[in-house]
């Protein structure tokens, strides 16, 4: 059975990765030097290791299920299911481990609406969700750091510490909002007891503060452009996967 996409048409790849063609050949040939594409015993793939590729992406991007997805790339429901469980860890992005002394990060948490009841809570958004804790690159934008997800109900202050996040960036400087007081971060200033205002300079450095911060928040909300951020059915890892996958494929997009 033939399929409808079919990564050997460059059209498809845009609407589908939010990359260009290049960086998406660029990400092919990073996974086969991985070995995503080695032979294995067994049956063997149906789909060329680029529309494998493809395939994983457009499931995360459309949020369809395998049952609709599989046909438009001809293959079944169980070899679209192997398929997305066997590349979705390779696609994963690799948290970045050395920092410029003047690198300046951004860290915020996110929810994930997960059906996955045993890796999530309800949460403020009223819905069984799980906290991403994910660090970008103020000057770059990009994402260098995506947290183990934890169940929504974790406040943002503890889940800096349990997500690896803390571990990941060392003691490099990094900004975040008021929620994670006590940590380390850099936050902005907040009224003391008794005080009905601040000082002229303090609102002055929330102001830039907030400039800066928002960063993360148009990161956030280009990543969830990739439907599956806004109802995860995947159960286990596969959430955690999903997210830094899309983080990676942000990169790649803002390489372009």
């Amino acid at each position: 059975m033939a399929g409808v996409i079919t990564a050997s048409r460059p059209s498809w790849i845009a609407p589908f990765t939010g990359c260009s063609p290049r960086s998406f050949g660029t990400l092919v040939a990073q996974l086969r030097q991985k070995g995503a594409d080695t032979v294995r015993r067994g049956r063997p793939w149906s789909l060329p290791l680029e529309d494998r590729v493809l395939l994983v992406t457009a499931y995360w991007r459309t949020n369809l299920t395998l049952r609709q997805l599989a046909p438009l790339f001809g293959v079944s429901k169980s070899a679209a299911n192997r398929i997305v469980g066997h590349l979705s860890p390779l696609l994963a992005l690799k948290p970045r481990r050395r920092f410029r002394k003047s690198t300046v990060l951004i860290a915020d948490g996110t929810l994930v609406p997960t059906r996955d009841h045993t890796v999530a809570e309800r949460s403020k958004n009223y819905r069984y969700s799980t906290n991403h804790q994910v660090v970008i690159d103020a000057d770059t934008w990009r994402v260098v750091v995506v947290g183990r997800p934890l169940p929504g109900n974790r406040n943002d202050c503890k889940a800096w510490a349990l997500s690896g996040d803390e571990d990941a960036v060392g003691r490099t400087t990094v900004i975040a909002d008021g929620g994670y007081r006590g940590t380390g971060l850099v936050i902005p200033h907040c009224r003391e007891r008794g005080q009905s205002e601040l000082p002229a300079w303090k609102e002055e450095h929330n102001s830039s503060h907030r400039q800066v911060r928002a960063r993360v928040e148009h990161a956030f909300a280009h990543m969830k452009t990739w439907k599956i951020l806004r109802d995860c059915r995947l159960k286990g890892d596969g959430v955690h996967h999903a997210m830094r996958g899309i983080a990676r494929l942000h990169n790649l997009a803002l390489s372009r």
